[in-house]
């Protein structure tokens, strides 16, 4: 699934071409009784202290174990060279005396506070189930990517900078192992040998002529001294999650998918950068979609040069089809997101364009807003040859809401409400969809609905069929649903459980949230102590 970035992924069949990216191991538990029903704020805030609460425990064992640590990896010295020292003193030169007074949105002191701070990594560690019980049915992992910076910027940092951090919770017979890692990216071990920040910031780079200037000087020094080589990518893999040809990948939008799994054990494990036997050598999407009938993914990739827009598919094995690029979109666009139907992929050329030269000089972010460009939606048949097929449609003015819908596949969508800051939705052709409440903050989930989307336009009915906010202080994760039983087409839509992690700013804990998915206010089946914090992120997939 999609995640600001978190999935559930199932074992796979033993009859996929590829290794199953998770791994599970056989336990025998008994099923708790069911709790009563409480808030997830007052939970949250603190225990039950009702005579009636108990801890769910498991048979002849302690309801928390720590599993025995990981040995650490063999540890490297930190670089100590004449030019790695060199280098240093260029970055703290440009740091401290280059760079313009930093605004609040790329000081790292801002940027990385409270629950956006980073955390360490933590080896497959066992949970404590504070509150009913985890149901049988769930036997997978869910997991949530997001940036968690592997060192302290020395300079200006945006949020979407730091490096893939996942943090899975491996679920089988009612037992939860929590494990939070690195994405293994040629970034982050650069970085890791070296001990200290050396690739320079995509997103953050650009904060001012002459520090820009500095910058890359110092970075194309860097690659003649051979301390890092662009062509095996700069990407932090922070964003999302995909399922699909047999492998789960690590993504952001500005390198290859890296191959990662779930070990028997718990432990996520990086295997590597995929080309796709040599067919990607740029980047793609952080969102491609799966079509859950065929298996089939269809994703894109955006460029700063002609052709600024080019997409493809794989094959329900993984394998890659040959691109098809869209010379028609004239001008470079910010193409975060798509989405498909049964026949059609549909793009969005928006306002939201790159343009270098203003970013240098005014420094900020690689994105700006053209406000006299008009927005228009681009719709091409999804096993299109070349673009002759490709339509584009403008999109005047009028309106503050524009909601697209992909019926029929299983595909991410987004709601997005003045009112409620409803956003992260998946859509498919079915009664029901599941969406976080957003806040003003970035990445910050107030509380998550259920929503009845067979509810036309003209019914007065609310389409808010079921709702649950988290409570003050306490921010959660995007919804995942996940179906009691996935195989019996008698069973109800909704007939299942919805999963999410959640953060309490006050107490500083993060909690495992099970919840049943017919409850009018998501009561809560499960709720899990995990013993690490996790930061507020992106997307999250469930295998």
């Amino acid at each position: 699934m999609d995640a600001l970035s978190s999935t559930f992924v199932f074992p796979l069949s033993d009859t996929k071409p590829l290794p199953s990216p998770i791994t599970t191991t056989k336990t025998s538990l008994s099923p708790q009784p069911r709790l009563p029903l409480f808030t997830v704020s007052s939970f949250i805030k603190e225990k039950s202290t009702s005579k009636n609460y108990k801890p769910s425990t498991y048979p002849s064992k302690p309801t928390s174990k720590k599993s025995t640590p990981l040995a650490p990896p063999t540890a490297r010295p930190v670089e100590r060279s004449l030019p790695a020292i060199i280098f240093k003193i260029f970055d703290d030169i440009i740091n401290n005396f280059i760079d313009p007074p930093l605004r609040p949105s790329v000081d790292p002191r801002c940027v990385l506070s409270n629950n956006y701070a980073p955390v360490d990594e933590l080896p497959p560690t066992e949970c404590e189930v504070i509150y009913g019980f985890l149901p049988l049915c769930l036997d997978g992992a869910y997991i949530r990517n997001g940036p968690n910076p592997q060192f302290h910027p020395r300079g200006p940092s945006q949020l979407f900078d730091g490096d893939g951090m996942l943090h899975s919770i491996k679920i089988s017979q009612g037992r939860a192992i929590f494990c939070s890692r690195y994405v293994r990216t040629y970034k982050y071990v650069v970085e890791r040998d070296t001990g200290s920040p050396v690739i320079p910031s995509l997103f953050s780079v650009f904060i001012g002529l002459t520090a820009s200037a500095a910058r890359v000087a110092v970075t194309a020094a860097r690659v003649f001294a051979g301390k890092f080589n662009f062509v095996n990518g700069i990407g932090v893999a922070n964003t999302s999650l995909a399922l699909f040809g047999g492998r789960l990948y690590a993504l952001c939008e500005y390198n290859l998918p890296y191959s990662v799994k779930v070990a028997g054990d718990g432990i996520v494990v990086t295997l590597g950068r995929h080309d796709f036997d040599g067919k990607i050598f740029m980047s793609m999407t952080a969102h491609p979609k799966i079509d859950s009938d065929t298996g089939e993914a269809f994703a894109f990739r955006y460029n700063a040069m002609p052709p600024f827009l080019t997409f493809f598919r794989f094959n329900s094995d993984g394998t890659k089809q040959a691109d098809v690029p869209i010379f028609s979109m004239a001008r470079p666009s910010f193409l975060h997101d798509f989405a498909i139907s049964k026949k059609y992929a549909i793009f969005s050329d928006t306002q939201i364009g790159v343009n270098p030269v203003d970013m240098i000089v005014e420094g900020g972010i690689p994105m700006r807003s053209d406000p006299e460009k008009l927005t228009r939606l681009g719709v091409i048949p999804r096993y299109a040859k070349d673009e002759s097929e490709m339509r584009w449609f403008d999109d005047e003015d009028g309106g503050n809401t524009v909601v697209m819908v992909a019926p029929n596949i299983l595909s991410e969508s987004r709601l997005c409400s003045d009112q409620s800051g409803l956003c992260g939705m998946r859509v498919e052709k079915n009664r029901y969809a599941y969406a976080a409440v957003g806040v003003s903050i970035v990445a910050k989930v107030s509380g998550m609905v259920k929503l009845d989307v067979s509810v036309s336009e003209d019914d007065r009915r609310d389409c808010i069929v079921a709702s649950r906010m988290f409570g003050p202080g306490c921010y959660g994760g995007q919804p995942f649903f996940v179906a009691k039983s996935p195989a019996n087409p008698q069973a109800d839509e909704d007939d299942g459980y919805v999963l999410t992690y959640a953060h309490d700013e006050n107490t500083g804990e993060s909690k495992f949230l099970v919840m049943a998915a017919k409850s009018p206010d998501f009561e809560i089946v499960a709720a899990v102590r995990l013993p690490n914090r996790v930061p507020y992120g992106l997307h999250l997939n469930k295998l």
